[in-house]
């Protein structure tokens, strides 16, 4: 086990450091100079030579990457473009946000996906078997902008309600004002996933209950409740862990467009706003940071696989 981690660690590194290269040579490739967004309109050129001196875009560029490397090894980010401020400061504030709306998408995605999708494959043919296949199909189909706009303006304009907006509500300080604004948010982000671990849910328990091991069990006068959590959900769960794992990503990506349309002050909000302005130290630091948190997330769900089904040996 231990060798396993280790080796997983250094791979994870290695992708690290290969998205660390990508990530700086996309930015300093692609159109756009960001002293020209720094400099007023109708600067004159030495304005923007002493920008780009100010902030080392005149370097070299393997002087260039070298330099972040070693301020990210030893805990230094950069100073962000156009307010002056370390890169740090808006990874604490932002971080927790982006990571609590991802802690309840998770938790919605488990408690409606997984329920419903076994729901689903007990009662196959039935009318509730239908109603989650549907559901599944339109909670894949209908695109997440449409039904965030949807959740945003209805309320408003039926009843005069808004979600808490344009500040992130601290649990903590109003457990209450904090749920109303990460709930509704969570909700859409987590439907397309839910979605996907409804439909993947029913195939893979179906296609447990008719192994011979179940039929076994059944033989040998188990109820059926007992069959189902003791042998056939425990043996059907393992692809849903997997695609729950990679779901993380999906909802990390996806909070850029939740977070712009609720207005909630986290990671994804910042990233599309540091791309806007090509405020490249925030989003080389930004996309770093949700890199190797999921490294760590896949790395979590491979080790969850022994403990859901201990045939699995990790090596």
């Amino acid at each position: 086990m231990r060798a396993y981690i280790v080796r997983r660690l250094l791979t994870g590194i290695l992708i690290l450091f290969v998205l660390s290269v990508v990530v700086f040579l996309m930015l300093r490739i692609t159109p756009g100079d960001p002293s020209n967004r720094i400099c007023p309109i109708g600067s004159p050129p030495a304005c923007r030579d002493a920008v780009r001196k100010e902030v080392g875009l005149d370097d070299p560029y393997p002087v260039q990457y070298l330099r972040w490397v070693e301020g990210v090894l030893t805990g230094d980010l950069g100073k962000a473009y156009f307010s002056g401020r370390p890169v740090t400061e808006a990874i604490k504030q932002r971080f927790p946000v982006t990571l609590e709306l991802l802690i309840i998408d998770v938790l919605v995605t488990v408690a409606i996906g997984v329920p419903f999708g076994i729901i689903s494959a007990l009662y196959r043919n039935s009318p509730a078997d239908y109603f989650v296949r549907v559901t599944a199909v339109l909670g894949l189909s209908v695109p997440a902008f449409w039904v965030a706009t949807m959740v945003i303006m209805v309320p408003s304009e039926l009843w005069g309600y808004a979600p808490p907006l344009g500040r992130a509500i601290s649990f903590f300080d109003d457990p209450g004002g904090n749920l109303r604004q990460f709930v509704p948010p969570a909700i859409v982000g987590a439907l397309a996933s839910s979605a996907g671990i409804m439909r993947l849910t029913r195939s893979s328990l179906l296609e447990v209950l008719r192994t011979d091991y179940i039929r076994t069990a059944r033989s040998k006068g188990l109820r059926e409740p007992v069959v189902i959590s003791r042998h056939a959900l425990k043996n059907s769960i393992i692809p849903v862990v997997t695609v729950l794992g990679l779901s993380v990503s999906a909802l990390l990506g996806g909070s850029v467009i939740i977070e712009y349309l609720f207005n909630i002050p986290g990671v994804g909000n910042r990233i599309l706003i540091a791309i806007t302005e090509r405020d490249v130290p925030v989003v080389q630091a930004f996309v770093l940071i949700i890199a190797t948190f999921v490294v760590f997330v896949n790395l979590a769900v491979d080790l969850l696989y022994g403990w859901v089904d201990p045939r699995i040996r990790l090596s």
